[in-house]
């Protein structure tokens, strides 16, 4: 399952992106707007950080098919060939991501909530659909429930589409994601950062360190023993 980030906190993408090993980053109008500056702006600076060949995931605003269209153009224009436009999965997003898959541009939908709204996206040529994990367990359904069923449609219906779950609360949704293959999972940096945060992770680094110490004195390493 490959990681992708999930902000536009630059000094948080930064060292994400330096420590973890990420396939990109994705954006949305909220995550942009908390960021307080131009969004191409932002969007821009995340694309010198993560480099040319990694995923940037960027949302169109516009409300209708046409609008959508210009707006996916533009963000492929400034973001280049990698980019990923994000469409909603309604039916205005619908038709339009026919005409920005038919203008060879790379499809992420959005806002999906069930199974059939993945299947019309992947089928209006989508190459991500994501469904939102924990906003669905919110309604009182199962979202890793939800994520499986989309898999298991486009692998029976071989509809070139992967999941891109997203919407985390905690490192246990998307460890049972991994669980079941899903092809990509977008998370929050904090979110990133608790997988590894464990006191007894702390502890055993700790205690190895001082037993080599005891051995060869301290401020010691491999190298330098």
């Amino acid at each position: 399952m490959k990681l992708v980030i999930d902000d536009a906190d630059i000094p948080k993408i930064k060292h994400i992106w330096e420590y973890y090993p990420c396939a990109g980053v994705t954006t949305n109008p909220s995550i942009l707007a908390k960021a307080g500056r131009p969004p191409f702006e932002v969007l821009r600076e995340i694309r010198s950080i993560i480099g040319q060949k990694a995923e940037l995931h960027a949302q169109v605003i516009a409300s209708d098919a046409d609008g959508m269209l210009r707006d996916a153009e533009r963000i492929r224009k400034e973001l280049g060939e990698h980019t990923f436009v994000k469409v909603p999965a309604v039916p205005e997003g619908f038709k339009a991501m026919k005409a920005i898959h038919k203008a060879g541009i790379q499809i992420t939908a959005t806002a999906i909530y069930t199974p059939m709204q993945a299947y019309l996206a992947g089928m209006a040529g989508a190459s991500y659909a994501a469904p939102y994990i924990n906003r669905i367990d919110n309604m009182g359904y199962d979202g890793i429930h939800v994520a499986c069923e989309i898999q298991d449609i486009f692998i029976k219906n071989e509809i070139p589409c992967q999941i891109l779950a997203a919407s985390f609360k905690n490192s246990q949704q998307v460890l049972a994601l991994c669980k079941e293959g899903i092809g990509a999972a977008t998370v929050a940096c904090d979110v990133i950062e608790s997988f590894v945060k464990n006191a007894a992770i702390d502890a055993a680094v700790k205690a190895f360190q001082d037993d080599f110490a005891g051995l060869v004195g301290s401020a010691k390493t491999m190298a330098s023993c």
